[in-house]
């Protein structure tokens, strides 16, 4: 009989997955035209720019509530477009503190029940594992969002599926 997965061990791995198609996604969007960043193709969050915006945006808020702490937003929604390379700079920051707290979260912690305020009014709670899985399938879905965006406009999107990740990350899809 085999020991049950740890799940710290899930945790840890889907932050550094999620860091990497974080940093491979905005990679790729250096290399496309401003209309491709900045074009609002999105009722809700607009451009490519204004998506991975509101990404790092709740990376923020969620980070706060782990840390138990005020996140000072009060929409969901940048005020304002975050230039690329600023971006990828606060979002490279952002990947290295959830994949340092994962890394230090033990099983117990991992289970803690925290409550929070959500930005729309209401209150939640989750535990600290649950936000970590959260935050990770948030940023997927966005992710997703921004690959259709960078399809839509002619362009060839970057490949962020787990296993192109677990392979060593070459961007070659798996056949």
């Amino acid at each position: 009989m085999t020991a049950p997965a740890d799940p710290g061990t899930d945790i840890r791995r889907l932050m550094r997955y999620t860091a990497w198609a974080d940093a491979r996604l905005l990679q790729a969007l250096q290399a496309l035209p401003a209309e491709v960043l900045h074009t609002p193709r999105l009722a809700l969050l607009g451009g490519a720019l204004d998506v991975m915006g509101h990404c790092l945006l709740i990376d923020q808020v969620w980070r706060a509530h782990l840390e138990r702490s005020a996140h000072g937003f009060a929409s969901r929604i940048p005020q304002a477009c975050t230039p690329l390379a600023q971006l990828q700079a606060l979002q490279a920051e952002s990947d290295r503190w959830y994949t340092d707290y994962a890394d230090a979260l033990d099983a117990q912690r991992q289970q803690e029940v925290l409550r929070f305020d959500f930005i729309d009014g209401g209150s939640g709670a989750m535990s600290r594992g649950d936000i970590l899985l959260h935050v990770a399938n948030h940023k997927s879905f966005h992710r997703g969002c921004v690959v259709v965006l960078i399809d839509l406009a002619g362009h060839r999107p970057p490949v962020l599926d787990l296993p192109v990740y677990l392979r060593g990350g070459d961007g070659v899809p798996c056949t």
